[in-house]
């Protein structure tokens, strides 16, 4: 077969895969909307909740109860002017605080005022439960008041016997902030932007890549098309290429939801570039993506006796786009070495985590992250070529 028939029966083939999908409207419809209807809402919740958690734990006056109040009045009031309300802790503090009742509690030593009075380190206790998130901003409120009260008290103490406050501080340490303005408003979205995206480009077509190959051998409709005289490799570029085509359909309005929660959203998201130029560099980084996920399904499923079975390989594939996310909570990495961009989900997790930056990636890292991702779509694909050609694929049950 010619180079122009080979890509007209591979163009027939994705006519005919498309065409077939289209007619269960229902399936169709929730492949190409289920995400981007998902999408915005996901995102305006996680924007909501940061909003309100800004509202109601880091803006808001709070009240903590505090044993010993009248130990350490002069405290308590430092801690009210800086909007921490004191309320006498009852006997069983430590029993609520476990018991998630109360988040964090001040413990004044009975020997406060003696302490204070000779000159000594006056002993206070935060009383938390540090393994509990909800509790995080509430103790590193008290936990600056404190240091701020002890520094202010420090310096008093030290004009007192004339001298200068600024000897106890040899050191003056700054923080010189060298990330963009465009990075500072990606890190709302650093961790769940690339895990979303790159969840929904690996397995946006998994339902048509599945069902062109163990959907149609389970309905014995599989044999007739391999008896026919197209090259076995246009067949699966066909049935490849459809399902490519409904995973970039589904991306375009994911990334087009994305940009209209973006500009309806409050806070942070209304910050976030999302102009066409942002989602045509998210679009570019995330086309390898699709390609490997729809080869590497395809492969699957033409190992698979049934729908059911291949359907069975879709709880692993869906913690495979997670995986780099989670390593790297737990063990960052510079993004700056170049076989990162060589292997994948890494990869896209680092270009992708670039562009929400605000950064654009070098020459190398593109060129080292396209011919990685392309090289193993290519090898997924001849793989899939190599397994229609065993006559067995035509063999059902």
């Amino acid at each position: 077969m010619n180079r122009t028939g080979y890509f007209r029966s591979m163009l027939a083939v994705m006519r005919k895969e498309l065409r077939d999908f289209a007619r269960d409207r229902r399936t169709f419809l929730l492949t190409l909307l289920t995400a981007p209807l998902l999408y915005p809402l996901l995102f305006l919740g996680m924007n909501k909740l940061t909003n309100l958690r800004t509202e109601t734990q880091l803006d808001k006056d709070m009240t903590m109860p505090v044993a010993g109040i009248a130990r350490a009045p002069n405290l308590v009031a430092f801690l009210a002017s800086r909007g921490i309300s004191a309320s006498e802790a009852p006997a069983d503090i430590e029993d609520r605080i476990r018991a998630q009742r109360e988040d964090v509690a001040l413990v004044i030593d009975p020997d406060f005022a003696a302490d204070w009075h000779a000159g000594r380190p006056a002993k206070v206790e935060i009383v938390a439960d540090t393994t509990r998130r909800t509790s995080d901003v509430q103790v590193a409120r008290v936990r600056g008041a404190l240091a701020e009260y002890g520094q202010s008290v420090g310096a008093l103490r030290l004009l007192a016997r004339g001298v200068n406050p600024m000897v106890a501080a040899p050191v003056n340490v700054g923080t010189r902030d060298l990330a963009t303005a465009e990075a500072k408003r990606g890190i709302f979205l650093s961790f769940i932007l690339p895990l979303v995206l790159m969840l929904f480009a690996f397995i946006g077509g998994s339902h048509l890549a599945m069902d062109t190959t163990a959907g149609e051998r389970e309905r014995q409709s599989l044999e007739p098309l391999l008896a026919t005289p197209i090259a076995r490799g246009a067949l699966v570029s066909g049935k490849m290429l459809a399902a490519v085509v409904l995973g970039l359909a589904s991306m375009l309005l994911i990334l087009l939801s994305f940009k209209l929660s973006a500009s309806i959203g409050t806070g942070a998201a209304r910050a976030l570039d999302v102009s066409f130029a942002a989602m045509g560099k998210l679009l570019v980084i995330l086309l390898p993506l699709v390609l490997i996920g729809t080869a590497l399904l395809t492969c699957l499923a033409a190992s698979a006796k049934s729908m059911k079975e291949a359907q069975s390989h879709m709880v692993w594939l869906m913690l495979l786009p997670m995986l780099p996310g989670y390593a790297l909570m737990a063990y960052p990495l510079k993004d700056t070495q170049l076989w990162q961009y060589a292997v994948p989900f890494l990869s896209q997790n680092q270009m992708l985590v670039k562009v929400t930056r605000g950064e654009m990636p070098t020459a190398s890292q593109w060129g080292v992250y396209l011919a990685a991702s392309v090289l193993l779509a290519v090898l997924l694909w001849a793989v899939a070529v190599w397994r229609y050609r065993q006559e067995r694929l035509a063999i059902s049950g």
